[in-house]
């Protein structure tokens, strides 16, 4: 039938006719033909894409600056393996983003490919002129263009989400005040052999904290397991809250000695609490046995309350009315 059409004899007329109709058609729509400007929002998500690694070349050993920031902090160990872990699921959304993004231009091409040789074809039949193939080009990619950019947005989404897991969860996470801290580690050490705090004591630390009752629990599953993995570098910091542990109670245990004790004209002439060389005494001496000998593992505390709590240590000092400090010698 195309080639019945081509060799009629009367195809030079059609076609001229045709010629004639095109003119005074292009004249009322010749003002239309201005490119728009490229969009805005395709870009700012082009620029996210691109800043994150997931457009464009693929960055070894990095996962753009969210990954950077969602990983810092903690320790070196958390970091690597959230690091690990950020990558790989950031890996997951490139692949499946520039899969898609290679379905799409495969789709777009062979469209505009088709298209163009239906226009070339067509233009033997009736007048069609290189630009104007070239526009309806155009149009396509400005159709295609909305399938690209619900791509783009869609993989920004996915990305944010991402982002969201890693660096909100790790600022809550890492978010504690220097109290909360001191009272759960004071808490852990103080339980070291077993560290398991019940219900209500996870109700009492979060409140003392100023936490939840969550993240008191997520932080003593942690602190368990770095704490078993390096228990050498932990016990410096078990043995400075187990001598703080000490020292609090030698002073509670010396005031209520004092409490006990006839009044000192020290103590009566004054309204306030003055330590003198006794009780001096009995604190360098209870730190100082304490500090003399390293403290387990798994019994320092023990060990702590045998000292503090040995019969007869304060006893025959605070109970005898004639302590002076020359007891000392």
């Amino acid at each position: 039938r195309k080639h019945a059409l081509n060799c009629h004899r009367m195809k030079p007329a059609l076609f001229s006719v045709l010629c004639e109709i095109k003119e005074k058609t292009v004249l009322s729509i010749r003002g239309i033909q201005e490119e728009d400007p490229p969009d805005a929002q395709l870009m700012r998500l082009d620029n996210m894409l691109l800043a994150e690694g997931v457009s464009g070349p693929e960055k070894r050993g990095r996962g753009g600056p969210m990954a950077v920031a969602a990983t810092s902090g903690g320790c070196p160990n958390d970091n690597s393996i959230e690091h690990s872990d950020y990558r790989a699921k950031l890996s997951q959304i490139r692949q499946i983003y520039h899969s898609e993004l290679e379905k799409y231009e495969q789709a777009c091409s062979e469209f505009t490919t088709h298209v163009m040789n239906l226009l070339r074809e067509q233009s033997r039949t009736r007048p069609i002129s290189p630009k104007e193939i070239e526009r309806m080009v155009n149009i396509i990619h400005g159709k295609f263009s909305t399938i690209q950019m619900q791509l783009k947005q869609s993989t920004c989404e996915a990305v944010m989400i991402l982002r969201s897991r890693f660096l909100d969860a790790r600022r809550k996470r890492r978010n504690f005040s220097k109290q909360a801290t001191e009272v759960l580690n004071e808490y852990f050490y103080s339980h070291l052999s077993n560290p398991y705090p019940s219900e209500e004591a996870k109700e009492e630390l979060a409140k003392k904290g100023g936490i939840t009752v969550s993240q008191v629990s997520n932080w003593f599953g942690n602190k368990r397991i770095r704490y078993k993995k390096n228990m050498g570098k932990f016990q410096e910091e078990a043995n400075i809250y187990a001598a703080k542990t000490a020292v609090d109670a030698t002073n509670a245990a010396a005031q209520g000695n004092r409490a006990n004790s006839p009044p000192t004209p020290n103590s009566a002439s004054s309204g306030s609490f003055k330590m003198n060389s006794g009780d001096s005494f009995l604190n360098l001496q209870s730190l100082t046995s304490f500090q003399s000998s390293p403290v387990g593992a798994n019994v320092q505390m023990d060990s702590l309350h045998h000292v503090i709590h040995q019969p007869g240590r304060y006893e025959a000092i605070g109970g005898n009315p004639l302590y002076t400090t020359q007891r000392l010698d």
